[in-house]
């Protein structure tokens, strides 16, 4: 074989490693190259759902690639971040996160299929949220005060109803007993939906609700006060629960994104610039409001702060180890 020959094979034999290398390495502006997946462990209808294809839809104009909501619903969140932990750490794949499957499930699952402390990376924050106390119109109780009286007269005796074992409503009503010094009974439902209409239909004398849907039906339920520390914009003249005369009160609740661990540190940082300019305007603010949402981005270390906080929060409420 000539001289000639050599070097044309010896050109081509590095043209292959050289596209093989980059293939490997992609520099940070060849990202997204395919659809990217977002993980939702909740049902098509809801505020998470519907949240999670807004910044879905507008990450995927700015970034220039198409982004799927993929619904994963189950066991308070656990299935669809168990889905994600063994995806490939590509930023391919994204979690729609909620405090249920990184810290609520922790401490009242013994064994979850995945470790939340290792199994992620923060992205950001992308909304906050805070439910309502709701009670029949019928109800003695027309204010939190009066709600609390009328507990501690009967202990144990009052009902009310949530979303399930471990929802925000039930955190809500676990932390109201807390400071409080009240024992309710808890009544479990399979969704707000059914909740909602045991509520209105007599079935069930209390519940805690998303305040969009308390706000939704202030003409058939009292709404006594909400979750949060400052009032709801959907619900100004309702008191939160600290103006109620619960010190010390805070049943938040937030949406955000994660990233299976070991995506590359390059890819965290582009996504969270992009899910801080998804979550910027008015409109989105406009749309997030209708939802009984409100934008919060954050930095991704400023997102596994709160998740750490969270996690200490809700253990000593639920008054476990």
């Amino acid at each position: 074989m000539n001289k000639i020959n050599y070097l044309y094979l010896f050109s081509l034999l590095a043209g292959t490693l050289c596209h093989s290398v980059s293939a490997q390495t992609q520099p940070p502006s060849a990202y997204p190259r395919k659809p990217v997946r977002l993980i939702v462990g909740f049902p098509p209808g809801g505020n998470a759902d519907a949240s999670s294809r807004l910044i879905a839809q507008r990450m995927g104009e700015s970034m220039g690639a198409n982004f799927v909501v993929e619904n994963r619903t189950g066991a308070g969140g656990s299935i669809a971040a168990h889905i994600a932990s063994r995806a490939a750490p590509d930023g391919y794949t994204l979690l729609w996160s909620s405090p249920g499957a990184l810290t609520i499930n922790r401490i009242i699952e013994q064994n979850l299929p995945y470790n939340a402390d290792t199994a992620f990376v923060p992205v950001g924050r992308t909304f906050t949220f805070c439910n309502a106390l709701i009670v029949r119109n019928d109800s003695p109780a027309a204010s939190m005060a009066q709600y609390i009286a009328q507990a501690k007269e009967k202990p144990g005796q009052l009902q009310y109803g949530t979303q399930g074992v471990g929802s925000a409503g039930h955190l809500s009503a676990q932390m109201l007993q807390n400071l409080a010094g009240i024992t309710l009974s808890h009544i479990p439902y399979k969704g707000g939906g059914e909740l909602l209409t045991a509520v209105i239909g007599g079935e069930a004398p209390a519940g805690f609700v998303s305040t969009l849907a308390a706000g939704a039906q202030r003409n058939r339920v009292r709404v006594l006060a909400v979750t949060c520390t400052q009032r709801e914009s959907s619900l100004p003249d309702v008191p939160t629960m600290q103006e109620g005369g619960v010190k010390n009160y805070d049943a938040s609740f937030w949406f955000g994104i994660m990233v299976p661990t070991g995506t590359p540190a390059d890819i965290v940082t582009r996504l969270n610039q992009e899910l801080r300019k998804a979550l910027a305007g008015a409109e989105v603010e406009k749309l997030a409001r209708s939802q009984g949402l409100t934008p919060a981005p954050s930095s991704a270390q400023e997102f596994a702060a709160l998740i750490k906080s969270d996690y200490e929060k809700w253990k000593k409420v639920i008054g476990k180890s």
